[in-house]
């Protein structure tokens, strides 16, 4: 019994060193450390801001970034070919698919947006005041395929 009482106990006290010569260090990205940027006008309507965009290192395959639409603002219609979470930090939104029921979206959600949804879009309430944010996190080797921008007549039905 103390044998093997003594060979649990060299075990456990060398695996640890063995996971410690291959272990990453932990990286925080400070807030602020990064400047802001306008959403690009090819693929946003309205005042849209990304920060702190952020990508794992391989093997891992998640990024994203914390992106903030103030009323009225709106993304062009894409599909997420390997899938998206979103988790609402802030305010209200609306997620139609392209023929599917409204969403909505409200602070403290997490969404998940199935892999190849067809042509979806986030419309944000005009008549709010407080802005939508949400941090998005997709898979980071393909995360977004554009198509054409939501339409006046589109984001208005």
């Amino acid at each position: 019994m103390r044998l093997f009482a003594a060979s649990t106990l060299i075990l456990s006290i060398s695996a640890p060193a063995a996971i410690a010569e291959n272990e990453e260090k932990v990286k925080i990205q400070r807030s602020g450390s990064l400047p802001s940027r306008s959403g690009p006008e090819d693929y946003f309507t309205g005042k849209v801001r990304i920060d702190a965009p952020f990508a794992g290192t391989e093997p891992a395959r998640v990024g994203g970034a914390t992106v903030t639409f103030e009323p009225g603002a709106r993304t062009a219609w894409h599909t997420h070919p390997l899938g998206q979470t979103l988790i609402v930090t802030q305010g209200r939104g609306l997620d139609p698919g392209m023929g599917d029921p409204i969403q909505e979206m409200n602070q403290g959600d997490i969404v998940w947006i199935p892999e190849g949804r067809q042509a979806l879009a986030r419309r944000y309430p005009r008549n709010r005041h407080d802005p939508h944010r949400h941090c998005r996190i997709p898979q980071r080797q393909q995360p977004v395929d554009w198509m054409e921008k939501v339409s006046d007549e589109q984001y208005r039905q």
